[in-house]
């Protein structure tokens, strides 16, 4: 099978390596920041990781202020303080330090700074009218892939939905990564965040949108997520494993900003907004039982997968091929501890009408799955996952 052909372009610059951190400072140097805002994840002040951030911005003459209010799954209102902020200090640089919800806060606060209005007045696809303030990220877990992608998530404190904000002027100018940020993460945060990413890639392979080069650097983050995840859970301090997850986690992310994701991450919204799980834990919770839905439609794509995770798929029928890919990946949430229920999560099973409803208004994602799926199909999903 030939894999469809396409355009592909990379619009933010990589900068990986184990110390990259200390380059942070001569990367804002040479955007022509003066004052910069700095959102961070609040937990990162207590590990040491902030306050090595601020050194390397003031050891190069650069001055500014830290957003440090960041929720879990942002509200909308998180990333028009920090906006606020930015604009009292006149930041002319947004440094994202954290996981998604720090990053997608920061890369929405730099362009709420140049753009009037309120985060939910630019949630769609190309609302956003100016270029935002530049901005470098710096991801502190291996997961989301924010720190390549133009998307801003975030939950409706009032209704609870989780929409996005997507606009190529939300592509990052710098993306930094350094492994050793990596290693004070928990083995559960460690387990989600990396079934997270491995969800993007996943997703990316088999979705609608899936072309030559994104499928290349799918399948490769999956070989480098499946082949480490269990290692750095178990043993997170093997900077090995977590450099490789986080290269998977970058790649994942560069796959789905080109190609989309399924319908995993349309269901994982609303258990988001609803109940505050974490989105990568909503994604590494459903990803088994979508790929159980959607391979009839898919079996070439997830032999694929299963190749990339490492199962003898060589002489099978392509039925069983596409199976392993399945039983490996239920396997691997076994593994390291992801919940096998939603209701293991806190989720009562009386709400699946209400998800269903709200799962299906995230229409990028339905659409780009690879079987259809209607309110019949995500309900079938959503009982899967409470079995």
């Amino acid at each position: 099978m030939l894999p469809k052909l396409g355009n592909f372009q990379i619009k933010t610059r990589v900068v990986f390596g184990r110390g990259a951190l200390s380059n942070l400072g001569q990367l804002a140097r040479e955007s022509g920041a003066g004052k910069y805002l700095l959102v961070a994840d609040p937990a990162l002040e207590q590990v040491g990781i902030l306050d090595k951030a601020l050194s390397a911005l003031n050891d190069v003459g650069i001055t500014g202020e830290v957003y440090k209010a960041v929720e879990p799954e942002p509200y909308m209102d998180n990333a028009e303080e920090a906006a606020a902020l930015g604009r009292a200090v006149d930041a002319d640089l947004v440094v994202g330090l954290g996981g998604g919800s720090a990053m997608d806060t920061a890369k929405a606060a730099a362009v709420l700074i140049t753009n009037e209005g309120k985060a939910e007045d630019y949630i769609g696809l190309n609302k956003v009218e100016l270029p935002g303030t530049p901005t470098i990220m710096v991801p502190t877990t291996a997961g989301t892939g924010a720190e390549v992608t133009f998307t801003a998530v975030f939950t409706n404190r009032e209704t609870r939905a989780k929409g996005g904000i997507n606009s190529p002027f939300l592509f990052p100018g710098v993306a930094l990564l350094d492994p050793e940020l990596t290693l004070p993460l928990p083995p559960h945060v460690t387990a989600a965040t990396g079934m997270d990413a491995l969800t993007h890639a996943i997703e990316s392979v088999s979705s609608l949108s899936s072309t030559v080069f994104t499928e290349a650097l799918a399948l490769t983050a999956i070989r480098l997520i499946s082949g480490n995840l269990r290692r750095a859970v178990f043993h997170g301090d093997d900077i090995d494993a977590r450099e490789q997850m986080l290269m998977g986690s970058l790649l994942g992310g560069l796959a789905l900003a080109d190609a989309g994701v399924g319908a995993a991450h349309a269901l994982a919204y609303p258990l988001g907004g609803n109940y505050r799980i974490p989105h990568g834990l909503a994604n590494a919770m459903l990803i088994p039982y979508v790929m159980e839905f959607n391979l009839p439609a898919a079996e070439k794509h997830f032999a694929m997968i299963a190749s990339a995770i490492g199962e003898p798929v060589e002489g099978l029928p392509l039925r069983r091929a596409a199976e392993q890919a399945v039983e490996s990946v239920f396997m691997l949430c076994s593994d390291i501890g992801i919940p096998s229920s939603l209701a293991d999560a806190g989720v009562p099973r009386s709400d699946i009408p209400m998800l269903v409803e709200a799962a299906l208004k995230v229409t990028r994602p339905v659409e780009n799955n690879p079987r259809k799926l209607g309110e019949e199909e995500a309900q079938t999903i959503y009982e899967m996952a409470f079995s």
